[in-house]
């Protein structure tokens, strides 16, 4: 069976099947830290889940880019995906070029994602909100026919931001109380970044700190719905309702 190679990322021809949800990061590690409940649940609720980071995070103080992958790939067992991969651009140093766009447009067609999830577009790390430029970008591209005569166009129905570390007001949350644990369960696979390490030791916060600021967030995000834990996202689109009478959370 041929295979289809997207810069280092292969598909077997005949094992490429459309996502329902594609989660797309800047490293390996973030989509556990913004969305991996949300995509967790998805996964749980029958959705064929993938998650694409678009560097291996070669320019972290801990750990290498090969150790990284092998940790995301353990990382997305526990998170019930159905496909993971690494498009192995340089860390720290994305460009939104069309060398870039073309890349994340072709593995858009082959995956077919319905809905994309995406870092919210301001951030602190250029990196973070760099690859949502050009997730968006691609998306859009992925959409024309003429692109690449090999693949039939896509685009994703729907896009939204995860927004959890940004200061602004969600569009809605997402119930992650049943999956809050094995989503941190995920995020500490990434034994070479949140183990005890020598490298960066006064950089980086403790295992029971990290648990600490992140149960915090998710118990501020989950408050704002009647629920224990929380993920927040942002669609730019206003939202259609069919059934008012089934509108949650609760008023009072």
């Amino acid at each position: 069976m041929p295979k289809i190679v997207v810069r280092d990322l292969t598909f077997e021809a005949a094992e490429v099947e459309p996502l329902d949800i594609l989660a797309l990061a800047a490293h390996p590690d973030d989509v556990e830290q913004t969305c991996g409940g949300t995509m967790l649940k998805m996964a749980e609720k029958g959705y064929r889940t993938g998650i694409l980071d678009l560097t291996a995070g070669d320019m972290g103080t801990r750990g290498t880019p090969a150790t990284r992958i092998k940790e995301s790939e353990a990382a997305a067992t526990i998170l019930q995906a159905g496909w993971r991969g690494n498009c192995r651009f340089p860390d720290a140093r994305l460009e939104n070029n069309i060398g870039a766009r073309m890349t994340l447009a072709g593995v858009l067609r082959r995956l077919q994602p319905r809905v994309l999830i995406l870092p919210y577009w301001d951030a602190r790390h250029p990196d973070h909100y760099r690859a949502q430029e050009m997730a968006f970008e691609a998306a859009f591209l992925a959409g024309l026919t003429k692109l690449d005569e090999d693949t039939p166009p896509h685009r994703p129905f729907k896009l939204i931001y995860s927004s959890l570390y940004a200061n602004v007001v969600p569009s809605f949350v997402v119930d992650i109380t049943s999956q809050f644990e094995r989503r941190m369960a995920s995020l500490f696979a990434y034994e070479s970044q949140y183990g005890k390490q020598a490298d960066g030791k006064g950089l980086f916060p403790n295992k029971a700190e990290i648990v600490e600021r992140l149960a915090a967030i998710a118990r501020f995000y989950g408050n704002q719905i009647g629920v224990r834990y929380g993920e927040p996202f942002v669609v730019k689109e206003t939202m259609q309702v069919e059934d008012v009478v089934t509108l949650g959370p609760r008023s009072f």
